[in-house]
């Protein structure tokens, strides 16, 4: 047994508890929720009545009142965007006590995560506590953004030194993927092992070792970034929304940019995080991390962001307006105009893009150096100060802050050699360590190898640790491990006899060349392995089929054609569908239209927590064309325990229901409660390890003998359930909810799912029910509205309500 393993095993965690039940701290609980593990949610027990608690003639000595705080969190999770909680039946899991009545009930838990009040002595108080009613041998750890974590453990006992560590969540716990791990002197070794495994495996985080320095890693250097460039914004006479124009996906930031994420992480919270390196350190740095006086004057204003209403944004009707920061008043928002930004739109990639405007010689490309120049800098210099080494520092900004690169990664894409020279031009300091680099004649801070990833590390290179459940498909491909490709899809061998089929389409859209491929695929699958994963790592899983193309097509009348695409989509999901080795389809985020249809008919669907099903047609005028009525429905058939006798029109109505409301799931769970998935299908909580679990899940039935499922036929409602499945959308038609084209649509997709014109309970065969799907497809398609809806999809990038 591996040593990792071993320590995997040493310690185990079955129950948590969260002690603050504020938005993090209730948001910590939710995430744990998700993943199955029942949680304590601790707050204080209130000095005073509430006008309501007062109403009911309740007293402070009521359990209701003196758990106010955390049942107070437990509501709010339900209601909360974006919803904490994959399920509000996990709710359940999330149990509310207090600080007084419950501390007991600490020596039952494994995992006690501390989420108070960022103040050191309040933090030592409540681990005073938590000291006294834990049970030795548990795991304590705070949730702290900055504050010193060998601090927090002074004065506390041997046991509790050894077991405490801190474990820094960024918010929202359920979606951002950083957790930075960080021990003190005391921390045992296979503690902090324990975490940054039990993190990665059961938790689904990014797992950065950080040192215990002011604010870590990510907010360390995120924070200097965003002053750095709040500073370079007031020198330059740029806008608020100027710099928002160039600093988001154009350098591979999220969209929010640098100022709209200010709004949505809240003023108050990001001057706390700057004041506490500014508190710490000294010199040029405590220049930097200075907050500006406007930004003082909005903090005094109540002008946080988001929360507050107002920011650096103030939304007036439909109109956005952009803070000046020289007069504190809104004006119409500005964007930056260049020839740079002219010329980068014929360049691909995210690291030609910025080589080419950081060196340009006009406003963008001034803006855009300096702010990269000192945050690379200021990255290098503290390099073994905030971590061992630099892959933990760029992991931790992609994978807390957003940025599709890390510093250093940044560095590599405009040039190491060529950037240090105009940082040495211009007086900026470059840290002693990268001359010496540059002058050993090395060039760039990663390289790739046929045996993976190297990054720099003070002499020389060293080997990226691959975690075994992490399978790189673009390594596997430069290591020849591609079968046969395409131009929309790539057939690759990922070992022990699987191969797995990538969509690389623009999109992901499903036209004839990844159709074609999923034909090849399954038969060299069924000849030469033990069977297919459909998976790939791009931004989303598949958004549907390729709408430009049937558009032309239905536009120019080509019926024919459209038919034989149709039948030819049908056809490759069967074919998934009875392939006689298992396909695992492995969807995460967008997984929409064709996409789930993809899925519907494999063996066994491994998703990520964040998939998003839904067969969406009806937003542009259609129903599912590619056998997705008819495999929802059987799905929803299957998950009906055998032998009982069931309600088969309650089956129609909630299938009727998913699709022609255009239904999509907000996670895996949720898809599992839509009949996406069923039972047996698995949900990787860890994005990053969802090819290799879908490997495993294709071993598990290759090895148990998999047999593909026996040609059965459906019972469906036919005309009298027809009838039934219209009375809803027939109200919906006369009180104006739903237009008269989506009531077109409506009875089409009603007639798929009842089976068209024969009695209740008559069982059809497979190709009977995709005959009546193609058939309602083609009719739809050519309708004026339709293609309208279509078209207006394809501009816009959201639905017509025509």
């Amino acid at each position: 047994m591996a040593l990792k393993e071993e320590i995997a095993l040493s310690y185990s965690i079955k129950k948590a508890a969260v002690i603050g039940s504020g938005v993090m701290g209730s948001g910590i609980a939710a995430h744990l929720a998700n993943i199955g593990i029942p949680t304590l949610l601790l707050d204080i027990v209130p000095k005073e009545l509430s006008d309501e608690e007062k109403l009911k003639g309740l007293s402070l000595e009521d359990k209701i009142v003196r758990n106010r705080l955390s049942e107070l969190a437990l509501k709010k999770l339900l209601k909360q965007k974006p919803a904490p909680l994959t399920s509000k039946d996990n709710l359940a899991l999330i149990e509310a006590g207090n600080l007084e009545d419950d501390l007991s009930k600490l020596a039952e838990v494994d995992w006690i995560i501390e989420v108070v009040v960022e103040k050191l002595k309040v933090k030592k108080q409540v681990f005073e506590q938590i000291d006294q009613y834990r049970k030795q041998g548990s795991i304590v750890s705070s949730n702290t953004s900055g504050i010193s974590v060998e601090a927090m453990a002074e004065d506390r006992s041997e046991d509790f030194k050894k077991h405490f560590l801190g474990t820094h969540f960024f918010n929202p716990p359920r979606y951002l993927k950083l957790l930075e791990v960080i021990p003190t002197q005391h921390t045992n070794p296979a503690v902090v092992q324990f975490m940054k495994v039990f993190g990665e495996d059961v938790l689904g985080k990014g797992v950065v070792l950080a040192k215990d320095t002011p604010n870590f890693i990510g907010n360390r250097i995120g924070t200097y970034g965003l002053l750095v460039t709040v500073q370079e914004m007031l020198k330059g006479g740029y806008s608020v929304g100027e710099v928002d124009s160039v600093t988001g996906p154009l350098i591979g930031r999220p969209k929010s940019a640098t100022f709209r994420t200010l709004d949505v992480v809240g003023l108050d919270t990001f001057i706390h995080v700057a004041n506490n390196v500014y508190d710490q350190v000294d010199g040029k740095e405590k220049e930097v991390f200075t907050v500006p006086a406007f930004m003082k004057k909005m903090f005094e204003n109540g002008w946080l962001g988001s929360k507050s209403g107002q920011g650096f944004y103030l939304k007036k009707g439909k109109e956005i307006l952009e803070l000046d920061p020289h007069t504190l008043e809104y004006g119409e928002r500005k964007k930056l105009k260049s020839a740079s930004l002219e010329m980068v739109k014929q360049v691909k990639g995210t690291s030609a893009k910025m080589k080419a405007l950081v060196y340009a010689e006009d406003k963008v490309g001034k803006l855009l150096w300096n702010i990269f120049a000192p945050v690379l800098v200021y990255s290098a210099e503290l390099m073994n100060v905030i971590a061992d080494d630099i892959v933990s520092i760029d992991n931790a900004m992609k994978w807390g802050f957003g940025w599709k690169q890390g510093p250093f990664e940044v560095w590599d894409a405009i040039g190491v050699e060529q950037s240090v020279n105009k940082m040495k031009e211009q007086g900026l300091a470059v840290p002693t360590w990268i001359e010496e680099m540059l002058a050993k004649g090395i060039t760039s801070f990663y390289k790739e190898e046929s045996d993976g990833m190297y990054f720099y590390d003070s002499s020389d290179y060293k080997k990226i640790e691959q975690n075994p459940k992490v399978i790189n498909l673009k390594q596997l491909k430069n290591q020849g491990k591609l079968i046969k490709k395409n131009t929309g899809a790539s057939l690759i061998d990922i070992g022990d006899g699987v191969a797995l089929l990538e969509f690389h389409s623009p999109n992901n859209a499903i036209g004839l060349d990844i159709l074609q491929m999923i034909n090849y695929s399954v038969d060299e699958v069924a000849k030469n392995y033990k069977g297919l994963v459909i998976g790939n790592q791009g931004k989303n899983f598949c958004v549907g089929a390729n709408l430009a193309l049937m558009l032309m097509e239905a536009q120019d009348d080509n019926i024919y054609e459209l038919d034989m695409v149709v039948r030819q989509f049908q056809n490759a999901m069967m074919k998934i569908k009875y392939s006689p080795r298992p396909v695992v389809t492995a969807p995460f985020a967008m997984t929409l239209g064709g996409g789930s249809e993809v899925c519907l008919p494999s063996a066994h669907i491994q998703a990520t927590m964040e998939t998003y099903m839904g067969l969406v047609e009806v937003g542009v005028g259609l129903l599912p064309g590619g056998g997705g009525n008819k495999e929802l429905y059987i799905k929803h058939l299957k998950n009906m325990p055998n032998g009982v006798d069931f309600d088969l029109q309650k089956v129609a109505n909630k299938v009727f229901e998913t699709i022609a409301m255009a239904k999509v799931s907000t996670s895996a769970e949720e898809a599992r409660e839509n009949n996406f998935l069923n039972n047996a299908d698995g949900i990787s909580v860890n994005a990053d390890h969802q090819l290799y679990d879908a490997k495993q899940a294709v071993l598990s039935l290759y090895s148990q003998g998999y047999k593909p499922p026996i040609r059965q036929k459906v019972p469906v409602v036919g005309e009298p359930g027809y009838a039934t499945l219209l009375l809803g959308a027939q109200g919906m038609h006369l009180s104006g909810y739903i237009s008269e084209h989506d009531m077109k649509i409506a009875k089409k997709i009603a007639f798929v799912i009842s089976g068209g014109k024969v009695p209740y309970g008559t069982k059809v065969d497979e190709q009977y029910l995709l005959d009546l799907e193609r058939e309602a497809f083609l009719s739809l398609i050519q309708e004026p509205k339709t293609q309208q809806r279509m078209q207006h999809m394809l501009v816009k990038g959201k639905p017509l309500r025509n």
